[in-house]
């Protein structure tokens, strides 16, 4: 479905960001791109969604196939409409109105206004706390609220392929695991192919079917899920576990040189 082949990125023809960061996300699977912070994460979903080019930011070199079609040169609301949707980092969600008419915006290009309708009663069938919210005002709900609303968001647009932007970031443990329930769930019944950024690799390979791990706008390592899990690397930079499977102490963790060792 979606092919990134050797991108390079550059923002206001000055700052390279991607370095030849290549990855697939077959039909209906769910892909885990994972780093640190300043890996290149959110600039790669950005140039596949079309939002680099809001930022003084575009594909230098490379290029990105979507359902067979070139898509690095147009702009997010064509990409939007191919089917890509981007549901971003921080939840951005239009604090003013209300968890349904933030719904309705994915939607305002659509005119099978009945199954607008249907599609809304299956977001409140995926996130039945966000039905009980449906007429609050969406900025005064808690951060597990406002992440569920905009998932929800997102499939009103009924995509093909769903970028999600850190979906766990600044949520409690439990709600990180309700969220990835949901999200296999959306997978399995809509058949909907997800390529998931995070940092907490455990949640994101949980779910995954392949992963790629990112250092420094570029790919250093990639495999299958259950590969990436063993992977003494993966467990001792993303899980925080030492070789024998004990955690980090905090005291550890703040003196910690990461060592290169990546195999690329």
């Amino acid at each position: 479905m979606l092919q990134v082949n050797n991108i390079e990125v550059t923002y206001m023809n000055i700052i390279q960001v991607l370095r030849g960061v290549s990855l697939e996300v077959g039909d209906g699977k769910i892909i885990a791109l994972l780093g640190a912070n300043g890996a290149g994460k959110t600039t790669t979903l950005k140039a596949i969604s079309g939002l680099l080019k809001t930022e003084e930011g575009e594909v230098t070199d490379g290029s990105i196939v979507f359902d067979g079609k070139r898509i690095d040169r147009y702009g997010p609301v064509e990409i939007a409409a191919m089917g890509i949707t981007q549901v971003m980092e921080g939840r951005r969600v239009l604090g003013h109105l209300s968890v349904e008419e933030n719904l309705m915006v994915f939607a305002h290009n659509r005119k099978d206004r009945k199954e607008v309708k249907a599609d809304i009663e299956k977001v409140f069938e995926y996130f039945p706390k966000v039905k009980t919210l449906r007429r609050q005002t969406s900025g005064y709900l808690s951060g597990g609220e406002q992440q569920m609303m905009v998932i929800g968001r997102g499939l009103m647009a009924r995509p093909k392929l769903m970028l999600l932007d850190e979906p766990s970031l600044g949520l409690a443990p439990l709600l990180v695991q309700e969220i990835y329930e949901i999200i296999r769930r959306i997978n399995a019944e809509q058949k909907m192919a997800i390529l998931l950024v995070e940092q907490n690799a455990r949640a994101a390979l949980g779910i995954a079917d392949y992963g790629y791990v990112m250092e420094n706008g570029r790919v250093v390592l990639s495999g299958a899920a259950d590969m990436l899990r063993d992977n003494e690397d993966v467990q001792e930079f993303y899980m925080g576990l030492s070789a024998a499977g004990s955690k980090k102490s905090y005291r550890e963790f703040k003196h910690y040189r990461r060592k290169k060792r990546w195999v690329t």
